[in-house]
């Protein structure tokens, strides 16, 4: 059959592929073709595994979000399935989506990550779900909280907890959880499934914002949702991800894949110059407080050492003594930390969370929850040991604070 030019512009390509790639392709097609009306019909109707349409799914995002699940399952005996989202957000999103209807109860930790609780606040509760927040670090409160309130459906927990680095009992909550029939969900984003695999302590239900660790070059924005629960994930998760339209892209989904192949390699070195670093702040004058599981004079280390097999992460949290002046002066002074509102990155980031991740907390609010004006966060990039500690040394040295009144620095 002839073609005239337009004809033979649109239609028909030679696929070339004789054997598989070495690294994943990008699908970069929104749709996928059917051999004949059957053909359609069988894989519509789920009687034989294919690809529709990339919001529904696709092989590029299929792959990283098994592997993901695989991470996740891996030496834990427990089979798991795994969706990959537009965001981290939009995984917390869809699993309460799918998890809670108007009139229950979410028991929340009350340490959370700020955009965290401002969802909960702001889309979950308008919507007739209650959000019961609570110190997750009392199992006795929580096991009288599930037997007094039969409302409570799920418990949201993260353990590093943002920015805080609280840590709590991930098995001993599960345990509790499970006592009630309660369903549990962890963000695993801090400790990623190379330090901490939540399945192995009774989880349900796992998510990342992958933005972070699991991608660690800062190149890409996605999430993960894990569960053990695979009919529902296949059913309500999948319904919910496809109508809502919040399915990652395959090109995200790709540079998430790239980022994965180093995640050991860099986790190892995030926590050896994190621990560095902790140790530096916690015996500098202007330091009022540090925030790391990895030290033993922190509240959770025992429980972290537990949970956390592998080291202790790469985030931590230290509090200055001269507050908001304190924290001016040292962010002018120091310079191998980036100052940006994410973490995860192979190069260190720090960031004020009073002024940034918890803008939109209440004041009152946030300082209970120990986000002072004195507090920054900062995600240890994977930089020489020695350069880092020497950066901040200088910067913390340099800290000159102006006592209102007296024009003097202290």
């Amino acid at each position: 059959m002839s073609k005239g030019f337009s004809t033979a512009c649109l239609h028909g390509y030679e696929d070339f592929t004789s054997n598989k790639a070495h690294v994943l392709p990008i699908f970069a097609s929104s749709s996928f073709m059917f051999d004949d009306l059957d053909h359609g019909i069988s894989i519509f109707t789920k009687k034989e595994p294919g690809h529709v349409y990339s919001r529904y799914n696709n092989p590029t995002i299929q792959t990283v979000a098994d592997k993901i699940a695989q991470l996740e399952s891996l030496g834990t005996g427990i089979e798991s399935t795994a969706f990959l989202t537009s965001s981290g957000m939009s995984a917390i999103y869809i699993v309460m989506q799918s998890l809670l209807k108007p009139g229950d109860i979410l028991l929340a930790q009350k340490k959370l990550y700020g955009g965290t609780t401002e969802l909960f606040q702001k889309s979950l509760a308008p919507n007739g779900i209650q959000i019961l927040s609570m110190d997750l670090s009392d199992t006795n409160a929580i096991e009288q909280s599930l037997k007094s309130n039969p409302g409570i459906k799920a418990i949201y927990l993260e353990t590093p907890s943002n920015p805080t680095l609280d840590i709590v009992d991930i098995r001993a909550i599960a345990e509790i959880a499970q006592k009630y029939n309660v369903q549990t969900v962890v963000d695993n984003t801090f400790p990623t499934p190379y330090l901490q695999q939540p399945f192995l302590y009774g989880v349900d239900h796992i998510i990342h914002s992958t933005t972070k660790y699991l991608n660690g070059h800062g190149n890409s924005i996605a999430g993960a949702i894990v569960s053990k629960h695979t009919d529902w994930m296949q059913t309500t998760v999948w319904t919910q991800l496809k109508l809502i339209g919040a399915t990652c892209n395959p090109f995200d989904a790709w540079l998430l894949y790239n980022g994965l192949k180093t995640l050991a390699l860099r986790m190892d070195r995030h926590c050896t110059n994190a621990m560095a670093v902790a140790e530096l702040l916690e015996s500098h004058p202007e330091v009022a407080a540090v925030y790391y599981p990895g030290l033993k004079s922190n509240k959770g280390y025992d429980i972290a050492t537990k949970q956390m097999t592998r080291g202790y992460g790469g985030m931590l949290s230290f509090e200055l003594k001269g507050d908001l002046p304190a924290v001016k002066s040292f962010l002018k002074s120091i310079q191998l930390a980036t100052q940006a509102p994410t973490l995860g990155d192979v190069d260190t980031l720090i960031m004020h969370p009073a002024t940034s991740s918890h803008l939109n907390i209440v004041k009152e609010e946030r300082i209970k929850e120990g986000v002072t004006d004195g507090l920054l966060r900062m995600s240890i990039g994977i930089e020489d040991t020695e350069d880092l500690l020497n950066d901040i040394q200088q910067a913390l040295d340099k800290i000159r604070v102006i006592i209102p009144g007296s024009g003097n620095p202290s």
